[in-house]
């Protein structure tokens, strides 16, 4: 299918395989501004989700965001082009952030938008040796966010270059423990595979809900692959959850949470500036959030506690503590543009965990 593995831009310690894995069929790279409220009201849509949109439509989108950006004194750079995706988020925060040994299964384009990606992320020391190049363009999104910090997401990924669910091979899952996983309608038959796979060689599966557009409208598959019972962990924002039990008599994040944990080891309920809920077995926690309440972007919030969150995990942390660890890692992304956390904000994110006593990572080491 023209498809090949790019050479690994990292040396393999001892032949030994990424502890965490993330799943981006499709490489994305986001075109992250602050722009005015009335270019959102001329966008196709919901505010503050998802939706995608065809090519001419990015173009269009993107041509319109250089008269409507708003000056910040605190970012030089009101437009950033970096590689995104909430995976490739998640996946660039383990590493960066935390010093944990992750890679990514996917597929870009031969372009400038994919030579982009690999080069982000092999910077943050991500393993790419499972990305393969197609032919075809490299899937892009516009992010755009508002006064307060709030995003509203634009993906294009027609005709993109893909990954498809026969080109895994049990070798891409070998000897890893975590794979992260995002829920999408057109990712689904690879989704099913990647998870067939992973079960057989004993990895562990997380998934993000993705956005309320994509709970609401594919609702059945979702609970379908919730009840299977596959999903070991499961994250999902208020307005997500709300979806999931959208005609319940109750659709608050505590009936979420119930309702999550029913199925998954872990379930994970994010509320904004009102921290997170998390269950696992018996046992329920609330973390506040930490940070200022007004953020810069919300983007990748979710993704980088995520982040957190699984650091703690495969650090043995207790539950809270792992919920801390995540939300002082999504505190972090929200100070800046874009889903990636800047060496400022990344000196931040350390210093809260020293004050609440959580493992700083020791970067200089190969944390696992």
């Amino acid at each position: 299918m023209g498809a090949e593995k790019l050479p690994s831009p990292l040396p393999k310690k001892d032949g030994q395989a990424p502890l965490i894995l993330g799943l981006q069929p499709s490489a994305l790279v986001d075109h992250v501004a602050r722009v005015d409220w009335s270019l959102l009201d001329q966008i196709p849509g919901e505010r503050g989700g998802s939706q995608s949109v065809a090519f001419e439509e990015l173009e269009h989108i993107l041509s319109e965001v250089k008269t409507h950006i708003l000056p910040s004194p605190d970012d030089p750079s009101p437009l950033r082009t970096i590689a995104g995706g909430s995976v490739a988020n998640t996946i660039r925060g383990l590493t960066a952030e935390f010093g944990v040994t992750c890679g990514i299964i996917g597929a870009c384009g031969e372009d400038e938008q994919g030579r982009l990606f690999v080069h982000n992320m092999t910077f943050n020391g991500v393993n790419l040796s499972k990305l393969r190049t197609k032919k075809g363009p490299t899937a892009q999104c516009v992010c755009l966010v508002d006064a307060v910090g709030n995003r509203t997401m634009r993906p294009c990924l027609s005709n993109a270059a893909k990954l498809q669910a026969d080109e895994l091979t049990r070798d891409d899952f070998k000897g890893s423990k975590w794979l992260i996983l995002r829920y999408g309608i057109y990712n689904l038959e690879i989704i099913h595979a990647a998870i067939r796979i992973a079960k057989e060689e004993g990895v562990s599966v997380s998934l993000d809900l993705a956005s309320f557009e994509m709970v609401r409208n594919f609702r059945s598959p979702l609970l379908e692959l919730l009840e299977s019972g596959d999903i070991d962990l499961c994250f999902a924002n208020e307005d997500e959850a709300t979806e999931l039990l959208r005609g319940e008599q109750n659709t608050d994040p505590e009936a979420a949470i119930e309702f999550l944990a029913e199925h998954c080891r872990w379930a994970v309920v994010t509320l904004g500036h009102n921290g997170c809920i998390v269950k696992h077995g018996k046992e329920i926690v609330r973390v506040p959030a930490i940070g200022e309440a007004q953020p810069t972007d919300a983007t990748g919030a979710g993704d980088l506690f995520a982040s957190g969150f699984l650091y703690g995990l495969i650090k043995g942390l207790s539950l809270e503590d792992s919920c801390r660890v995540g939300s002082c890692s999504g505190g972090s992304v929200i100070r800046s543009l874009g889903g990636e956390v800047t060496p400022e904000n990344r000196q931040w994110m350390y210093k809260q965990m020293q004050i609440k006593g959580l493992p700083v990572p020791n970067l200089c080491k190969s944390s696992t």
